[in-house]
């Protein structure tokens, strides 16, 4: 019977340290309030809406409810408000989450068959029409 005991005590240590860990904090204190100045509150919106939440599927980070969406733009506020420019809020976002993050990429090394698939597959379907026609004609 100790035996059981002991290992009922030990069960509940393991179980209990990870729930104790996960304790809900507050949110980022601009997550959801908006900056007093109306300019700068635009541009962060303007910007919110161009970057994407990395916990949801198909939401940008002002319609996200993620707690991690709520970080991001506590971080965009807080560095609008400090006078940064949006262009350097971007750049330093995708730096620390790549691409991802924009709905607006860049060409780079990475995203350059993005923009060149497309353009291929267009003038491909584009040489099969002028095939086509020219054989019926």
């Amino acid at each position: 019977m100790r035996w059981f005991l002991r290992i009922a005590i030990a069960l509940a240590a393991a179980v209990s340290g990870p729930l104790a860990a996960q304790q809900s904090l507050p949110p980022a204190p601009l997550a959801y309030e908006q900056l007093p100045d109306a300019e700068q509150e635009a541009q962060a919106q303007a910007l919110m809406e161009t970057l994407r939440c990395l916990k949801c599927q198909s939401q940008s980070i002002a319609d996200s409810d993620a707690p991690m969406a709520g970080d991001m733009r506590h971080q965009v506020r807080t560095r609008i408000a400090a006078g940064e420019d949006p262009e350097a809020i971007r750049a330093w976002l995708v730096a620390r989450y790549g691409d991802y993050v924009s709905y607006a990429p860049t060409v780079s090394e990475t995203t350059w068959p993005l923009f060149a698939i497309p353009g291929l597959l267009i003038l491909i379907a584009g040489m099969i029409l002028w095939r086509r026609l020219r054989k019926q004609a």
